[in-house]
């Protein structure tokens, strides 16, 4: 399996390097060949060849079988005429990862804020709130006056219809429970329509079990009880705020794994940021972008029928959660290890399994 790797920016190269180590660990136990190319992107690509993202960059990415991308410092790329490219956004789009799946559970030894519970939040990916993903040329966000700014949502049958398939699947793989979050009493067309195909998508799936909640209420639910749900489908915006919330009720955002994922690839990626303020200083949590790598080996195993591809998820998954019951973690989550360490950690429980 080729995996191109790019590590960005921030605590990006570092959590990198970790999850380059337990990843060697698992291709060496479960003989995945596993090749990991390592290009830059973010601001050391911007310096070496004057573009945070080089175009013959996702040709190469086409190429392989997977894609790791650390946190990269989105917030500071603001003018692509300048180089300055959203990587995340980039390959989102031109891949057509249009499903963000996002677990969160808690782990024996680090008890939830709020008690014991495993769900994934399945977000679109492509459309919805985010004007940077809404036109096929320049920006869905305008400024009209100094005062003024309009920022345009799009809401297509299409990508409401494949993310409610996509999360209908996974439900039916799990406990068969499907939330579908929206604000259909305000955004009575958009999202009244992804509602209506949400709901229609479910009936293609016999004994799955389907309800719905305001996305404001929804808030207070998964924070009253997280346990109730299993698999929640949401729009983009609402399903990026509400998959934070669900990783960080599980003890913190850097448990929580991402995969994007379109019909032909899919890209692992930390739930969290570039965290600039910590990097460099080998204190960084290494565990979210570990197991968003675990979802890419799955998704491959899946895809290829290679079953050793999934159990290799499923024992990275497996030694995370021993490292982390045993306090073989960073700080953040109650351990004492450096980022370096914590990874290394994970693959040695990997490797002695």
């Amino acid at each position: 399996m080729q995996i191109v790797v790019l590590p960005g920016d921030g605590i990006g190269p570092e959590i990198t390097t970790a999850t380059s180590g337990v990843l060697r660990a698992a291709s060496e136990r479960f003989q995945l060949n596993l090749r990991l190319e390592e290009h830059a992107v973010g601001h050391a690509s911007l310096k070496l060849s004057g573009t945070t993202v080089r175009p013959e960059l996702l040709d190469i990415v086409r190429a392989a079988d997977g894609l790791i991308l650390g946190p990269t410092a989105t917030f500071d790329f603001k003018d692509e005429a300048h180089g300055e490219i959203n990587p995340s956004r980039h390959f989102r789009k031109n891949l057509d990862l249009y499903a963000n799946v996002r677990p969160a559970r808690t782990y024996a030894g680090r008890p939830g804020r709020l008690g014991d519970f495993d769900l994934v939040v399945v977000r679109e990916n492509t459309e919805g709130f985010y004007a940077d993903r809404n036109m096929e040329q320049g920006n869905g966000e305008m400024l009209v006056t100094p005062d003024v700014v309009i920022s345009l949502r799009r809401i297509t049958r299409l990508c409401c219809e494949r993310i409610a398939h996509a999360a209908c699947r996974l439900a039916m793989k799990r406990r068969k429970h499907l939330t579908i979050v929206h604000k259909a009493n305000v955004l009575r067309i958009g999202d009244g329509m992804f509602l209506d195909i949400c709901r229609a998508a479910a009936k293609d799936y016999p004994g799955l079990a389907v309800d719905d909640i305001l996305v404001d209420a929804m808030m207070a639910h998964v924070v009253r009880n997280p346990d109730r749900f299993d698999v929640i489908v949401a729009t983009n915006m609402f399903g990026d705020i509400l998959s934070d919330l669900t990783a960080e009720l599980s003890g913190s955002l850097g448990l929580g794994g991402s995969l994007n994922v379109g019909d032909r690839y899919a890209m692992a990626q930390a739930a969290h940021g570039s965290a600039p303020d910590i990097a460099g200083q080998d204190v960084a949590n290494p565990v979210s972008l570990i197991l968003s790598t675990a979802l890419l080996l799955a998704w491959h195993g899946e895809k290829t029928g290679a079953v050793r591809y999934e159990e290799a998820a499923h024992a990275i998954e497996a030694a995370v959660a021993k490292a982390l019951g045993e306090g073989r973690a960073t700080r953040d989550v109650g351990g004492r290890l450096g980022t370096i360490a914590a990874g290394a950690a994970i693959a040695e429980i990997l490797q002695a399994e």
